[in-house]
């Protein structure tokens, strides 16, 4: 509902009535609107935290795929939930801030360190690391919500951009094909196929259905509040 509509628009009764919960066990959970709000933006870090976390021992740019494919692959997963939360929903909340500014803190310090130790000046590499990540997440969620260009063009879009504001010849062709090698594998083109369907029919503004045991599973605490090992 929060990717459907602006979060002003959005109301716990309604949310409530579509999980087929009652007003009351809402608030048993959630004080406000925007209690839940914080959780669902909180699960979602915690999810990118476990999936984002590459093998220090690989070359910065087979870390820098493997990190980019997690991304997507994310947001590929949970599309709803990509849109709601970048949305800019509540931006100026201090818990949303730290969530946020948490997720490109660590991403943005390791890579950064990384090239600082290759021999790149640390105060422009954070300026141009941080630029790259804030146009990687925005170009994502547009695209999730569009999917008009192939995942594979977005990828790559990506990794020019990389090359671009860092100025920095890496070997994209290696890391186009390993990204599309990864993108082919018959699980991942399913997953992809099912979000595009689930994205067509409620992202771009058609009924998404009440599917009462995926809410349900999101109003559970257990599943907002306990990281996942190994998810």
């Amino acid at each position: 509902m929060f990717a459907e509509k602006p979060y002003e628009d959005v109301w716990v009764e309604d949310i409530g009535a579509r999980a087929g919960v009652s007003r009351a066990t809402m608030y048993h959970y959630f004080p406000s609107k925007r209690d839940l709000y914080v959780a669902i933006l909180k699960r979602a870090s915690d999810r990118f935290f476990a999936r984002a976390d590459p093998d220090r021992q690989l070359p910065l740019e087979e870390q820098l795929a493997a990190g980019l494919h997690a991304h997507i692959q994310s947001l590929v997963d949970h599309p709803f939930e990509a849109v709601a939360i970048n949305r800019g929903a509540l931006s100026d909340d201090p818990e949303i801030q730290a969530i946020i500014a948490e997720e490109l803190s660590v991403v943005g310090q390791l890579l950064a360190d990384q090239l600082v130790a290759q021999g790149h000046r640390r105060d422009a590499t954070e300026i141009a690391v941080e630029g790259w990540l804030a146009f990687v997440r925005a170009a994502c969620v547009k695209w999730i919500q569009s999917q008009n260009i192939s995942r594979a063009d977005l990828t790559d879009m990506c990794l020019r951009a990389f090359e671009c504001v860092l100025d920095i010849p890496t070997p994209t062709s290696r890391l186009r094909a390993r990204m599309y090698g990864v993108m082919q594998s018959p699980a991942t083109t399913l997953l992809i196929r099912k979000s595009q369907r689930a994205t067509l029919a409620g992202v771009l503004g058609t009924d998404i259905g009440h599917d009462t045991t995926r809410l349900a599973a999101l109003l559970t605490p257990r599943s907002l509040f306990t990281k996942r090992k190994g998810s």
